[in-house]
């Protein structure tokens, strides 16, 4: 196995791992009630398709997709559709969702189901397979995984990259994944495999998951063309840019798609899901999310239901601490601040981390020194610095022509910044904006 590491800047924040990195995957107790976002992917929302009042079992659409770039919704639990209408949504505002009120009484055991035999399908059948199951990306983007699954025309695929760096500090859910489940990653791999029409994959861990890489190794089917590579630790290893240059040395062009030098990158609890559908029937009703951080009394890599309201699942791992100040959704590198404990889980959510009083203590923002640290740590060689003065002054056009939509928001100007200047929370709102301005020309 080699050890590679190409991408050039990027940091060194401590990962905080070993809070959940050593602890297995378990299930969470079912919770009253779930919330089922019906934006909850890139693309459009889903479309709800149930009334209150509906009796639903696990696995059960609620919502069907509306378009291509967009997948269904199902029930991630047995109940009755108590109420559809506006709900705290993870990204801080409201948005329509359905609410099922669980049944006490049910084992929440799957119904019968036909599983799709996937040898047995052409490309279009598999496509449509994976969008019915409402597969999409569990790294965080949650974009739909069936869109991966046709490159766009004129792009030749030759190599299927497979995502398990989780570079994000804290976040384990990738980690126990690959040691508790290798045999189902393998087995997505190889329906991707034939989906894609290519031959070879190569999956992409970084060393400080000895563990994972062992475990991949030693399933790894004797027919199936995989190779694991061990990655050296650097964020943002995982973005999908980076992952491209350390594992093939390949540049994808500003602007462009992995699909532009020949590969689909997929993350790996996505990879593992797909396995999960043709397996069971069930489709994308919950995922492993990892709980941890000093704020919350007893961290854990569990199996949440879709839908799971972030209070229900604090108080199944022993609820906060008397010293939590902040939940954090996703990592903190990336991750945003969670303004409401009766947002659900959603399929994107890696993991809820909760901070202490001490460590996310405020510090005043002062004037850039033009030291040059941000620069030195773009992984897209961005000058944030020009870019921060530009987001200022609301120059979004500006910023537009120096490359804004390059940048990955991996928070890592943010990060050696010693003036404590939120680059990536301004290039992100400058990114809304730029969005609304095209919206209102359309």
């Amino acid at each position: 196995m080699r050890a590679l590491s190409l991408f050039r800047h990027g940091v060194h924040p401590p990962d905080h791992k070993t809070l959940t990195a050593e602890l297995a995957v378990k299930r969470m107790p079912f919770p009253a009630r779930v919330v089922l976002p019906l934006s909850q992917h890139a693309g459009n929302p889903a479309r709800c398709i149930v009334k209150v009042g509906d009796h639903v079992e696990r696995g059960d659409k609620v919502a069907e997709a509306d378009g291509y770039v967009s997948v269904p919704i199902h029930a991630s639990a047995t109940g009755t559709v108590s109420e559809i209408g506006l709900w705290p949504h993870p990204n801080g505002g409201y948005q329509p969702a359905v609410t099922i009120d669980v049944d006490p009484y049910s084992a929440q055991t799957r119904r019968q189901r036909l599983l799709p035999d996937w040898e047995s399908l052409d490309q279009g059948a598999l496509v449509k397979a994976v969008q019915e199951a409402g597969v999409v990306g569990l790294g965080g983007a949650a974009f739909p995984t069936h869109v991966k699954l046709v490159p766009p025309e004129g792009r030749k695929v030759t190599t299927l990259l497979v995502n398990g760096c989780e570079c994000e500090p804290y976040l384990t859910t990738d980690h126990r994944t690959m040691v508790d489940y290798p045999e189902r990653v393998h087995l997505g791999i190889r329906i991707m495999l034939e989906c894609l029409g290519v031959k070879r994959a190569l999956v992409g861990i970084e060393l400080n998951k000895a563990d994972a890489i062992q475990r991949m190794e030693e399933t790894k089917p004797a027919d199936l063309d995989v190779e694991i590579m061990g990655l050296r630790v650097r964020y943002p290893q995982g973005a999908e840019k980076m992952l491209i240059q350390s594992l093939l040395d390949r540049e994808v062009p500003s602007g462009g798609l992995p699909a532009d030098v020949g590969v689909i990158v997929q993350n790996v609890a996505s990879i593992a899901t797909i396995a999960e559908a043709f397996e069971t029937g069930l489709p994308l009703i919950e995922r492993i999310v990892t709980v941890t951080g000093n704020g919350v009394k007893k961290p854990a890599n569990l199996i949440v239901p879709v839908g799971t309201i972030l209070e229900d699942l604090i108080a199944a791992c022993g609820g906060l601490t008397d010293d939590a100040a902040e939940v954090v959704l996703g990592g903190p590198m990336m991750g945003t601040a969670c303004a409401n404990l009766q947002a659900p889980v959603m399929k994107g959510t890696t993991g809820v981390v909760v901070l202490t009083k001490s460590e996310v203590r405020s510090r005043e923002q002062q004037p850039c020194i033009r030291c040059g640290h941000c620069l030195d740590s773009c992984p897209v060689f961005l000058n944030p610095q020009l870019l921060g003065n530009l987001a200022k002054n609301d120059e979004i056009q500006e910023m537009t022509d120096n490359h804004l939509w390059d940048c990955m928001l991996c928070g890592c100007c943010s990060y050696v910044c010693p003036s404590n200047i939120p680059l990536s929370q301004m290039f992100a709102a400058a990114k809304d904006s730029a969005r609304r301005a095209q919206a209102s020309k359309a």
